[in-house]
């Protein structure tokens, strides 16, 4: 059995631990050895083995091809940031003005370019502020304004928000108490009005952004609620700043904010297509008291993140709304020419319809045409295990690789990949 520390002088490892670091290829050479020790491989080839089960990167986490068509998929980092996106993050990598004033040489505002980007994007929004996420947002407007006291919320808007997180549960933990209205089905603007008073912190509506309820039903808007005189925070979940006419139903910023809400809540990474991040967007007192507040430390954003949200703001359309309005019949001609020549390779594929989803907790049942390539379901795993990893949805006993959610000069990887699992 070759030494370790011999094996490790090759020089194709000398070079990986540049790159890689000492430990990753470490880790690669002692999994060689044990394969040789177990004769899996000669012990003249630990090397050889070594180099071939290196990693790609350092880290993990891996790219994904998302072929579910599922356009913001959670499980899959949500949404993919654009080109401009990742160029900003990886200027802002090293040293950066991220506090820091080139002219004067003085202390500036943290992240004035990207708040002054989500204030341009949003002219209805007297004043913005950045956290990590939406929930955090949601925790920091509620411990400013009821921390202590009642928020008046309709027993329909008590979500689950994902993986056992529940929209009562982060409220309580606040401090403040909730003063559930209304049914889960229909809740008035009287509810509101018998519920509020001297105790009433904010009224708080939450967009039921995962789930559709049909039928008999009532809500009360946020229009009507400012008449309550209290503060109305609205969380609107999704991202969307301003109207989006595929999505009539899913609420926007500017529009709720222009309905009176006094402070509306997002997520960064949903249908706006940018970073993990948590919009405050609303009156200017109160928003200055979200970040003034201690808690605000603990949930600020870190310079990538201000800088991909800048670049989201003001660089071209992002992939969300790329795939959103992707032509169906394009991606049927996407469909057919890969299916061809697939099948003109041997392996059983063909294109068929499909329906592609929002997904991330926005624009609950809403639909969109689209087209896949089908294959035999036994290719899910390899293709998932691949590189790159290719990840479809089963539908009908067939793997279904929805190009929706596919950028069209990612279709030669799909193919290569189909057919390296195929082989």
């Amino acid at each position: 059995m070759p030494r370790t520390d011999a094996v490790l002088a090759d020089p194709r490892l000398v070079a990986a631990g540049g790159r890689l670091g000492r430990s990753v290829v470490k880790d690669a050479v002692s999994r060689a050895q044990q394969r040789a020790r177990l004769g899996e491989i000669g012990p003249e080839q630990v090397a050889d083995a070594a180099v071939a089960a290196l990693p790609p990167q350092t880290a993990s986490l891996r790219a994904v091809i998302n072929a579910t068509g599922v356009l913001i998929h959670t499980n899959l980092g949500r949404a993919p940031l654009s080109p401009a996106a990742v160029e900003s993050m990886a200027g802002a990598a090293g040293a950066a003005d991220v506090e820091f004033d080139l002219q004067t040489g003085a202390r500036a505002r943290r992240g004035r370019g990207a708040l002054d980007a989500l204030t341009r994007a949003v002219p209805a929004a007297e004043d913005v502020h950045v956290v990590n996420n939406n929930a955090a947002a949601l925790v920091l407007a509620a411990t400013v304004l009821a921390a202590g006291r009642e928020i008046v919320i309709s027993r329909g808007e008590l979500v689950e928000i994902g993986d056992g997180f529940r929209i009562p549960d982060l409220l309580v933990s606040t401090g403040a108490r909730l003063r559930e209205v209304g049914t889960t089905n229909r809740t008035s603007y009287r509810d509101y009005a018998a519920a509020v008073g001297p105790e009433t912190g904010c009224v708080l509506k939450v967009h039921p952004s995962n789930f559709l309820i049909e039928g008999f039903t009532g809500s009360a808007e946020v229009s009507e609620l400012t008449a309550l005189g209290v503060p109305v925070v609205a969380d609107i979940g999704s991202g969307l700043l301003t109207r989006e006419p595929l999505l009539p139903a899913e609420p926007d910023a500017t529009t709720v904010l222009e309905a009176g809400a006094d402070l509306v809540t997002a997520s960064g990474d949903k249908l706006l297509g940018g970073p993990q991040a948590g919009l405050l967007l609303g009156r200017r007192d109160l928003v200055e008291r979200c970040r003034r507040h201690p808690l605000a430390r603990a949930l600020r954003v870190d310079k990538l993140t201000l800088a991909a949200l800048e670049a989201t703001l003001r660089g071209p359309a992002v992939p969300v709304r790329q795939a959103l309005y992707a032509d169906p019949a394009a991606l049927g001609d996407r469909a057919a020419a890969l299916a061809g020549a697939l099948a003109g390779a041997g392996v059983d594929a063909r294109a068929v319809p499909s329906e592609a989803a929002v997904g991330g907790g926005g624009a609950p049942g809403v639909t969109l045409p689209s087209a896949a390539v089908s294959l035999p379901e036994r290719l899910a795993v390899p293709l998932r295990t691949g590189e790159p990893p290719v990840v479809g949805r089963i539908e009908g006993g067939r793997l279904l690789l929805d190009l929706r959610t596919v950028p069209g000069d990612r279709d030669g990887d799909v193919a290569r990949a189909i057919l390296e699992a195929s082989g």
